[in-house]
Order: structure tokens, then sequence, then C-alpha cells
């Protein structure tokens, strides 16, 4: 079926004679064959937005309909590769045509000629249903990639052989209802349209990401949703960059939508260098990056985030926990807003189209842990982490009202604490995570017993710190009691001592569940030690210039292994504290 374009506006176009296109199609344009999408019918005209630039183009050019909707290559391959927002192989394309994204170029979404070694893990005469392990490829020295029954398949396998392989080729036959079915690693999903589980679950563990302020204070499920919005240098990347290396997930999706192509530079230099923690592997072995920087075509901003979610969904069916971040969603509103604009249809707030919350959900809603389709019982999980960029810091601005809306951890990044060069800069105050009460429980038992305590006290002295500063403006410190000033040393010992932490330090960048209970216990117990004393009439200064405390403040430097030396900072505590009273008091 052909079609003629009767309008051009930019990115958008319009074509007539497309009366039997189905919504979201993929179409070629022109002779150039550029791709493109329908995002609107009306009676035989079709909108059209199109994911390369569109200069040059006229009416009376021709349609093409493919008749098939934009959908992912699924198969080995997938991890360590670069892809723009429609999943083209950046690498490839830059090999072949160049450091530029020329126009109509024509390559696999995934290389169809390697070969891979497949081991088979199920044999002929097994029955098998949709989900089910045919056998795996061991992609990376990190990622054994499950070779899955498609979606739709059951049946009795007939046919199965171990070898090398491209992702094309047959490696096994189902038998099943409607005859023989030949089965090749290679699937292909509709990006908009979320993959089926068994049964969604209520996430009860954390996924821990190594960083104090977001573990201890605001932690986050594993399978929930986040939020990480702030004004312009207040460190979002920086968090999510973090979160990338050191979260505790078995396969990273990072979305660069939009983004200063230096930034996507950054990435791209860092995660070959640095390690995987538990493998020692570089990171890149267990990433999929998707970079679509703000200088590439707007359309293609707005699949890049349904890209990016659809490849974690296919890891998650294997029943491995992803992690996904996307940076920035508030530029790929802006995209959402632009082709709203050229559709002219009714804007809403700020000019963002209606359907802003809707479509914000559709992409946070496909988050989550799950029971797989897989005959065994098999869990797999995606978290979700989106970056959110107000302009001017504003958090009523309809894309950050939308998202909090939706997700249940907010970590919101202060710009005055990222100017005082605190990093992680997310403001204590504001932030919150609704999954705190239900994770309890894991953190009672797998941390420590009085882990919730402990959150509970950190959070309510930075809360008395923030009431008593007022005071302190006014009056000055010297005028508040021994027990409030006590108060503001101990929140100062949480802030500078816990809180911030050095991303670039070999040891503080990443601080175990085990470790960080130690570091506020020591805080705590100074604080309280602290107050009885001072009511047995000892002297204030004295208390807080103990030789001991710089020891507190420089525990995040100890090394994971040497963590019994806290014991004997705790010991010491104890002793100088006695010393001050003369051992009247009871410590």
């Amino acid at each position: 079926m052909q079609g003629k374009i009767v309008k051009v506006s930019g990115p958008l176009i319009v074509a007539e004679n497309m009366a039997d296109a189905k919504m979201y199609d993929v179409v070629r344009v022109s002779e150039k064959k550029l791709i493109g999408e329908i995002i609107e019918l009306r009676g035989d005209k079709a909108s059209i937005q199109v994911y390369e630039e569109t200069g040059g183009l006229g009416p009376g050019e021709t349609v093409e309909s493919t008749g098939v909707p934009l959908s992912v290559e699924l198969a080995p391959g997938l991890i360590e590769g670069i892809f723009d927002g429609i999943q083209r192989p950046l690498t490839r394309i830059a090999a072949a045509y160049g450091d530029r994204i020329t126009r109509g170029i024509s390559v696999t979404n995934l290389d169809h000629e390697k070969e891979w070694e497949f081991v088979p893990l199920a044999r002929e005469g097994d029955e098998v249903q949709a989900g089910d392990f045919l056998g795996y490829v061991q992609e990376t020295p990190i990622v054994r990639h499950k070779i899955m029954v498609p979606y739709g398949v059951a049946g009795k396998v007939t046919y199965i052989r171990g070898g090398m392989y491209n992702i094309t080729q047959t490696v096994a036959k189902i038998a099943t209802q409607k005859g023989e079915r030949e089965i090749c690693m290679l699937t292909r999903w509709p990006v908009r349209r979320g993959r089926p589980y068994r049964e969604k679950m209520s996430p009860e563990m954390p996924m821990i990401t190594g960083q104090r302020v977001i573990d201890t204070l605001f932690p986050i499920a594993r399978g929930g949703v986040a939020a990480v919005p702030g004004p312009f240098g207040s460190g979002k990347t920086v968090v999510q960059h973090q979160l990338a290396k050191w979260a505790d997930a078995d396969i990273i999706v990072y979305i660069g939508c939009g983004e200063r192509g230096n930034e996507m530079t950054d990435v791209l230099n860092e995660f070959p260098e640095l390690k995987d923690p538990k493998t020692g592997e570089p990171l890149m072995k267990r990433t999929v990056l998707i970079a679509n920087t703000s200088d590439m075509p707007v359309a293609a901003r707005e699949a890049s985030i349904y890209t990016g979610i659809t490849i974690a969904e296919y890891f998650r069916d294997m029943g491995l926990n992803v992690a996904i971040m996307a940076d920035s969603t508030s530029r790929w509103a802006e995209a959402l807003r632009e082709m709203s604009g050229r559709l002219e249809e009714m804007p809403g707030e700020e000019g963002y189209p209606a359907y802003l919350s809707s479509r914000l959900a559709e992409f946070y809603e496909r988050a989550g842990i799950v029971k797989t389709l897989a005959g065994e019982e098999r869990v797999g999980s995606v978290t979700a982490i989106g970056a959110v960029s107000p302009a001017g810091g504003d958090l009523s601005e309809p894309v950050a009202q939308a998202t909090l809306r939706i997700v249940k951890v907010f970590w919101g990044l202060s710009a005055s604490l990222a100017y005082k060069r605190h990093f992680p800069a997310i403001d204590w105050l504001i932030s919150y995570s609704l999954y705190a009460d239900r994770l309890a429980p894991w953190y009672a038992k797998n941390a420590s017993s009085d882990f919730n305590e402990l959150r509970a006290f950190a959070i309510h002295v930075l809360q008395e710190e923030a009431e008593l500063e007022e005071i302190v403006r006014l009056v000055g410190a010297d005028s508040l009691s021994y027990k409030d000033r006590l108060t503001l040393e101990t929140a100062k010992s949480i802030r500078e001592d816990f809180l911030h932490q050095n991303a670039f330090h070999e040891t503080d960048t990443f601080t175990s569940v085990a470790k960080q209970c130690r570091m506020l216990r020591l805080i705590r117990d100074f604080h309280r030690l602290g107050l009885n004393v001072l009511a047995a009439g000892a002297d204030y200064s004295q208390l807080v210039n103990l030789p001991v405390r710089e020891k507190i403040g420089r525990s995040k430097y100890i090394a994971e292994e040497d963590i019994a030396q806290f014991d004997g900072i705790a010991e010491q505590l104890k002793r100088e504290i006695r010393a001050l009273d003369g051992g009247e008091s009871r410590v």
C-alpha cells in the first residue's frame, strides 16, 4: 500500500491514501526510505512521525506501510550494544557510514551474521510452553543469555541441536497444534506493548545501591520505581551513573534520552573501564546503552524510552533483575510536546499534551517484580529510575507532578547541596520512600535488628536540625541548650560523615548495608552517651572535641574487609566518654 505526502511539518508528515494502515505501523517515507511511525489516522490521511531528518521532503512523495508496528530485535548481541532510540546500532553505523547517522541507511538492529555457541537445555520430546528455556548462549563472561520459547508457542520439542549458529538460523523445532514451528534465537517484539507475565508480585526486597543516603534513608525496592528530579547542575546524571555502576542488578539498561552528547560520552568512556564489583569484569559486559542525544531527531527520542523498557522486560523474562535508567523523562516529554503541537492537538498545562500523565504511567507501570510465563517458578524484576529536569528546579511543573503521582520513591536533588560539593545532593528534607515500611522486615533480618531504629534516629535528628537552624540564625548557637547544641553537632556528623559520599574514592564510592549500620550506630552512640554525660555535668566543649570523633568521621574510608575495626572505635568511644565524667555515668 502506497500513500502520498500532502504536508511536511518538521518531523511530522501527513500522507493520504492510507485508509488500510493501522496505528503505530512503521512506514518508509520517500525514495530515501526514511523510517516513520503512524501516530494518528483521520479518514484516509495518516499523520506520521519520522525518526530521521525530513529536510528536502515535499508533497507528492511516496509513503509505503510495512504493516508491522515499531519493534525491537531481541537476541544475543544486545549486551554491550550501543543503540539509538529505535535500536539502530550506532557502532556499526559509525563503522559503515561515519560519525553522523545519514538518512535512509539500512542496517539490521542486531548483527545477523555473527555466530554464537548455542547450548541446549531442553531435550527432544520435552513438552514446552512460552517462556521455557530451550538453551543458552554465553554472551559475555557475566551474562548467560537464555533462549526462550516465543510467546504464543507451546508443544513438543521435535528437534534441538547445539553448535554455532547466527541468530536467524533454526536451533529447534516445536510441534504445535498448528503444525511444526522452527525456532531461531531472534524474536521481535512491538515496543509499545508490554511483554506478558503470569503474576505481578509485591516488592519486598530492596535494590542495594551502595549509596548511603538511598539505602538507609530512602530505599528503593527491587521492581520499584523512583524519580530523581532536580535543577540543572544538581547531579542527576551523576546519581544515575552511580546507580548504574553499583546497583544490585544483573543487567543495566541506560537510556540517554535527549541528553547532552558529552554526558553520553562519559558513560561510553567510563563503563568499559569500570570493573563490576561482583565479577571483576568490565561493567559494559552487563550493560545495554541507548543513546539519543539532544542533536538527534526529536521523534526518535519519544521511542527511546519504549525501546529501553522492552529490552529490560526481555531480560526480566529470563529471571534476571534489571535496572533501567531513563535520563531524562523531561526531554522525552518535550518531544511529546513538540509532536503534539505539530498535530495541532489541544494543549494541556504548559503546552504539554493532555495525555502526558497516562504516557508516563504507561512507562513506569511496566516496571515491577513478576512471575514469568514459564512452566517452572521463575521470578524477574525491572526497577525503573527516571531523572526529571524541571525548568528552574520548579517541582510544580507538569512532568515532575505527573511523575510524582506514579512513583513511590522521590530523591529530590538540591542545587544548594550540589554547590556545596555535597554528593549525592539528595535533599533529606524533601525526599521520601514509600517502600521503607515494606522493606523494614528485610533490613531487620539481613542488615541489623536495630536498622530501622537507626534510620528513624537519623531522620529525626536531621529534621530537628532544620527546626533549630532558624533559631541559630536569629540568636546564634551559643544561646541554645547543650542538648540542642549536641543535636546540631550530631546532625553535622550525619551530614558530613555519613550522607556525604565521594564517588571517585575507591572505598567510599560503595558502602555495604552492614557497614552503613556500623557507621550510623557510632554516630547514634556518640549522641546518646553524650546526652548522658552532659546530664551528669560533663563539659560540652570537651565532649565535642574527643579524639574519637575524627575516627568516627573517617570510618567511611574503612575497607569492607576491615569492618571489624568498627568494634575498636566503639570501645574507644565508650572509654573516652567514661573518662569525661570520671566513670560516673552509665556507659
